[in-house]
């Protein structure tokens, strides 16, 4: 009974894109063959660029499909979205073609560039919250209280009809497509495309990508039911959803023929790839899918010559972001390793291991602060991180009776240790706890959290890196005599921000 119901709702649907007119305010993208990705994975590989949308991203589909349909009296009135960016710049130009008047709700945490395109475009914006939830409750009070019509950014037939014309372009240009990879954060894209696409070309393969700290959607489908997320990434803020819609998780259940889980770095990675084909740069969620794409053809390197299209979703990239991009590409690609090696403190010892097992390779990083008597570690980093060449240096370093430890895949290193070293432990600290906080990016932020401590505790360590994004990463050292733990957890549970203990994380006992 409930398959069949949601083939008759992904019927109506794709009756709605056949009828849908967005193309008064949207561009048909073209499908641009990448080369190098095709030539790399021996298969016909196709971005869908949506990034050449005049709004940079595909949203602009869904809101304005929406906006047109709502009756002449609800449109007067004018009408309200939530929005981190992409979202609530479709629903601004829409609301612009109409005449009418536009409220967008961003978190105080937005991007001064992101509230800028929302007000240019002849919206009004107001900031509150600090999350996209918070911003959500404010947006529906208000869109109550001043009787403003709510467009969702994807649980809506309309808005997943406006974004299906997707897949009526791709089908257009390339009958026979055989793998689609798309982005998915709240399912409104990835349900539209698959409505059109299952319909018409059942054989082809649609597969959903998520990050690996925002994949609400596919814990949905593995539970058979929606799922909220306590918390969820921030690097690719554009599909950073907690729970999806309803009508998105059915269709998406019913129709979706697998999902993808990929890392920032693998994001990061994308990100460049998309450059060297396009010289066009992604946000991170607009390049989710070729990540995606990569990770999946990686993994099954017998699927050979086949039309694969990887949805570009969106290009409204934060500039300060790139710079994080620009340190995490190397790990996406494994082109980069990290190792923390233990040197004897006495004087050759460098030249020694870099005679004896590092002579060959080619050098990214090297980072070394005297620590005491006993030894030290040397933080290094290590181009091609491929099997052979790393296996060989390892080989290498146990034959020389070197200790080291493979830090490649630790985020305190690469968010903060390899920016820190020289800042290692002092002897006179003692009683200390190491915490990670996420801090909204917003005046007082560091300010709040201090009022809340109190000064009870003296703060032994603090290292903050912009990564762009709505919060700040920030790592802090605290000492807490033993007699003040519980009333220190109290004081964890009642302030507000995301935080993990990295006491027992190896890039803290061995740099920090």
């Amino acid at each position: 009974m409930e398959s069949s119901h949601v083939a008759v709702e992904a019927g109506k649907i794709f009756r709605e894109i056949l009828r849908a007119r967005v193309y008064d305010v949207a561009r048909r993208t073209p499908l641009h063959r990448a080369d190098k990705l095709s030539g790399r994975f021996g298969n016909h590989i196709w971005l869908k660029r949506e990034d050449l949308q005049d709004v940079f991203s595909f949203k602009i589909r869904g809101a304005y499909n929406l906006i047109r349909q709502l009756d002449p009296v609800a449109r007067a009135k004018g009408v309200i979205c939530v929005s981190a960016g992409n979202h609530g710049q479709g629903v601004a130009l829409s609301a612009s073609k109409f005449g009418i008047q536009a409220t967008v709700v961003m978190p105080v945490t937005t991007p001064p560039i992101k509230v800028e395109a929302v007000k240019n475009l002849g919206a009004r914006v107001e900031l509150s919250g600090d999350s996209y939830t918070e911003a959500c409750a404010h947006c529906m009070k208000l869109s109550e209280a001043e009787g403003l019509t709510f467009i969702h950014p994807f649980d809506h037939p309309q808005v997943i009809a406006g974004q299906g014309t997707i897949g009526k372009e791709i089908l257009e240009e390339m009958p026979e497509p055989d793998l689609i990879f798309v982005p998915v954060g709240g399912g409104g894209l990835i349900s539209g495309i698959a409505c059109y696409l299952k319909e018409l070309c059942p054989s082809a393969k649609i597969i959903g990508v998520e990050p690996w700290e925002s994949d609400s959607m596919t814990r949905s489908v593995e539970h058979g039911q929606r799922v909220t997320l306590q918390q969820t990434g921030t690097f690719a803020d554009g599909v950073s959803v907690k729970q999806v819609g309803e009508l998105t998780f059915r269709l998406t259940s019913h129709l979706v023929d697998g999902f993808v889980r990929v890392s920032n770095d693998e994001i990061c990675s994308a990100i460049e790839n998309i450059y060297e084909e396009t010289r066009a740069i992604m946000e991170p969620a607009g390049a989710l899918a070729v990540a995606g794409m990569k990770r999946y053809l990686s993994e099954k390197p017998e699927l050979k010559n086949l039309n694969v299209v990887a949805v570009n979703s969106g290009a409204n990239m934060n500039f300060q972001r790139l710079q994080f991009v620009a340190e995490r590409t190397l790990m996406g690609e494994n082109r980069e390793s990290l190792l923390a090696i233990r040197l004897k403190e006495e004087p050759g010892a460098l030249l020694e291991l870099c005679e004896k097992a590092i002579a060959d390779e080619t050098i990214t990083e090297f980072n070394y602060r005297f620590r005491d008597h006993e030894g030290a570690y040397i933080l290094v980093g290590i181009a091609d991180r491929s099997t052979e060449v790393l296996n060989g240096l390892c080989e290498r370093l146990s034959n020389h009776h070197y200790e080291y430890v493979n830090l490649t895949h630790n985020d305190l290193v690469k968010d903060h240790d390899r920016h820190m070293v020289g800042g290692s432990r002092s002897c006179g600290v003692y009683d200390e706890l190491v915490y990670r906080f996420h801090f909204p990016d917003r005046p007082h932020a560091l300010t709040e959290f201090l009022k809340t401590m109190g000064g009870r505790w003296n703060i032994s360590l603090f290292h903050h890196r912009s990564h762009g994004t709505d919060f700040k990463r920030v790592l802090i050292g605290i000492q807490v005599p033993l007699e003040d733990r519980n009333e220190f957890n109290t004081f964890l549970s009642s302030q507000k921000y995301e935080y993990s203990e990295e006491m027992m994380n190896p890039a803290y006992n061995l740099f920090l």
